[in-house]
């Protein structure tokens, strides 16, 4: 007579499943998410929670610091459309955009040259040369650009000395734009680096075979081969230039205030209009979760060859 228990079983080699055993085998699937679960408190605690409550204050007009926050509608959303806020909220866009295309004509020769012309064993020396200027703090080379664009500082000296007519660039549009690409270019050669360095070569030499120029060989064969690279260094741009709060503010002066100046003036500044400061903000994270999506949509796309 078989002296197996009710509750036991028998596995496929014949062996006699245990309820401990058994038991184990149902919290299989509870391991991903033990994994997870540090990750996931973090991201819950610092980036759920808050942007929940960001949403919960922009639904509140006019909401100051002590009030009762109580939803009642979309008149900090219906706000944004005034002319003021349009024209801040446009030149934000323009400066994150001019910073990208100034960021990609620089930086893509800059990283051709790295992946493809310098030698294997200086090519890892070369790129920690060019991000040097990362390990230091953005407010100090933010601080370097006034003392080179200030009228007497090192640009217009140099420009006296060979008798040209000095620039009138600080606290106007091209010294923001010029700030922000120079933050902003390391991250576009790195991540043009990593897709040029894979950069199939016999390609290059098929359509020169071919009697194709070097104008046309980049056109068709170069770009399409790291136009993910391209789409993903360009939207990381974008998004951080849409965000800079030091350059603007230090750079540009008054007449170049963005949407991050926007905010914080909602928050911290005289007006002290949370609920405001947290439409714009939640406008800011629309278009930035956008962009994050069609970088993710179009970043995994099999490059055209």
């Amino acid at each position: 007579m078989s002296t197996q228990t009710p509750s036991s079983q028998i596995d496929s080699t014949g062996d006699e499943i245990t309820p401990v055993y058994k038991w184990r085998q149902n919290l299989n699937w509870l391991q991903p998410f033990a994994l997870l679960a540090p990750s996931g408190i973090w991201l819950l605690l610092l980036l759920v929670l808050p942007t929940l409550l960001i949403l919960e204050l922009s639904l509140v007009p006019g909401i100051r610091p002590g009030d009762l926050v109580i939803p009642s509608g979309f008149d900090n959303y219906f706000r944004l459309f005034d002319p003021l806020y349009l024209r801040v909220i446009k030149r934000s866009l323009s400066f994150a955009g001019g910073t990208t295309v100034i960021c990609l004509i620089l930086g893509f020769p800059v990283a051709y040259w790295i992946a493809q012309i310098v030698p294997k064993r200086w090519q890892n020396l070369v790129l920690i040369c060019f991000v040097l200027p990362l390990w230091t703090s953005s407010l100090l080379r933010t601080y370097a650009w006034i003392a080179i664009l200030r009228p007497t500082g090192l640009l217009n000296t140099v420009l006296n000395s060979l008798g040209l007519p000095t620039l009138d660039l600080l606290n106007r549009s091209p010294a923001v734009l010029i700030g922000m690409s120079y933050g902003l270019l390391p991250y576009m050669v790195l991540i043009l680096y990593a897709s040029l360095e894979k950069l199939d070569k016999r390609f290059l030499e098929a359509a020169a075979d071919l009697g194709a120029n070097p104008v046309q060989t980049f056109w068709k064969v170069t770009v399409p081969q790291t136009l993910t690279g391209i789409a993903a260094a360009s939207f990381l741009v974008f998004i951080s230039a849409l965000g800079d709060f030091i350059n603007p503010e230090l750079l540009g002066g008054a007449s170049s205030s963005t949407a991050a100046r926007l905010v914080y003036n909602q928050f911290l500044g005289a007006t002290q209009n949370w609920g405001f400061g947290s439409a714009l903000s939640m406008v800011l994270i629309l278009v930035v979760s956008i962009a994050i999506a069609l970088l993710i949509k179009f970043g995994d796309l099999t490059p055209k060859r």
